[in-house]
């Protein structure tokens, strides 16, 4: 069924064979193998799995490191909600992000990214652990590092932690034959699309706001069925496949994925226009609030998201006040969720990424919740107020 508005999609999507089976909430398949046809059917539907195919008619799913129906169903749902063939669930956003470097780099090992990332992504991709080697530049620099060895670009945006918007499009201009990787956590695809922009896989932590409750850990990638057969092999070999009651909980939150991106995104707005303000505060960095001079709003993104990050004029010292003394923030890494987070990036998500791309110490991430916007700015009055005496002890010394 065709859904005019993408509230209905977000309800509906992968839930079509639900009817069928006389059920109106979502099943949770648990099982761990399952009753093979005969020897040869059995077989066949094996290797059609384990090479990174779909069920075979007839067939079996096997087992469950192969294929589930649970985590197929969430997988369809998102897809739908990407405009993509397919996707591919794993248990966490960097089994994801591993799947795509393995599934990319077998005969090309060479790697472009696009900083800043995660600090996680960012920290695998230097690391060389999956025998790869990567060159880091900005999007500008994109065509310039590509090699005949490249197999892959990576990018996110908006950037964590500083928030900036990359140009999806243009980075696969410049990127030519290679396919890209937008991480599209911050955004979801309630606000960006990234395939529509010609990006070859679309990725999010799905613990974030796909899951929106804090209680769920998984991955899952958008792209087409061919490149999804790719990531499916690498998939069952490594084992990395969804647990069915974390994609049972991630297709619930697709539910409600736009109505809470949008509150989310609409109080984050007013936040940030209030921090802006704040004499306590040397730079706050959220889309829009430059003006956005490339246009990247009109034409890329359909909203400004719900994280801001902060700047503290008073440097580390004054992060460290400042994050101390919220309240009602619960200063944690993660985001995406329904209550209000803070955590320091340089100390915390991106402390494994090398010295001269670590963002600054000064800087604190806050991802904003569905608190309301009076109690919000009521706690961060607190938490700048701790500042104040890390001033005065500078101006005393």
């Amino acid at each position: 069924m065709h859904y005019v508005n993408g509230d209905s999609l977000a309800v509906h999507a992968g839930r079509e064979d639900l009817e069928g089976l006389g059920v109106h909430a979502l099943p949770i398949d648990l099982s761990t193998t399952n009753p093979l046809p005969g020897i040869e059917i059995g077989g066949d539907s094996y290797e059609a799995l384990a090479t990174g195919g779909r069920p075979i008619e007839g067939g079996s799913h096997v087992y469950a490191r192969l294929w589930n129906p649970t985590v197929a169903r969430f997988e369809s749902a998102l897809a739908q909600l990407e405009g993509a063939d397919a996707s591919v669930a794993f248990a966490s956003g960097m089994a994801a992000m591993t799947a795509a470097i393995l599934a990319t780099t077998r005969d090309a090992k060479h790697i472009v990214a696009v900083r800043p990332l995660y600090g996680g992504s960012d920290h695998l991709l230097d690391s060389g652990l999956l025998g790869t080697e990567v060159t880091f530049c900005n999007e500008t620099e994109v065509a310039s590092a590509i090699r005949p060895d490249t197999g892959l670009v990576v990018i996110e945006s908006p950037g964590n932690p500083s928030l900036e918007l990359v140009d999806i499009a243009g980075v696969v201009r410049q990127a030519g034959d290679v396919p890209v990787l937008v991480d599209n956590t911050f955004a979801t695809p309630v606000l960006q699309n990234p395939l529509a922009h010609g990006a070859a896989y679309a990725l999010h932590s799905a613990t974030k706001y796909l899951g929106g409750h804090g209680d769920v850990i998984g991955g899952v990638i958008a792209c087409s069925e061919e490149r999804a057969e790719g990531l499916r092999r690498v998939r069952a070999i490594t084992g990395a496949l969804l647990h069915p009651l974390g994609a049972y909980l991630l297709h619930r939150g697709l539910a409600t994925l736009p109505i809470r991106m949008r509150a989310q995104q609409a109080t984050a707005a007013r936040v940030a226009a209030w921090l802006a303000t704040r004499d306590e505060i040397e730079q706050v960095c959220y889309p829009g609030l430059d003006g956005d001079p490339r246009g990247l709003l009109r034409t890329q993104q359909r909203g400004t998201g719900a994280m801001v990050s902060i700047r503290l004029r008073d440097g580390y010292e004054a992060a460290k006040a400042f994050t101390s003394g919220v309240r009602m923030f619960t200063h944690a890494v993660s985001l995406g969720g329904v209550e209000s987070l803070l955590q320091h990036p340089a100390a915390l998500t991106h402390r494994p990424v090398a010295a001269d791309a670590k963002p600054d110490r000064a800087l604190v991430r806050l991802s904003i919740g569905l608190e309301g916007y009076d109690d919000l700015i009521a706690d961060l009055e607190r938490g700048l107020a701790a500042t104040k005496a890390v001033r005065l002890h500078e101006v005393t010394q």
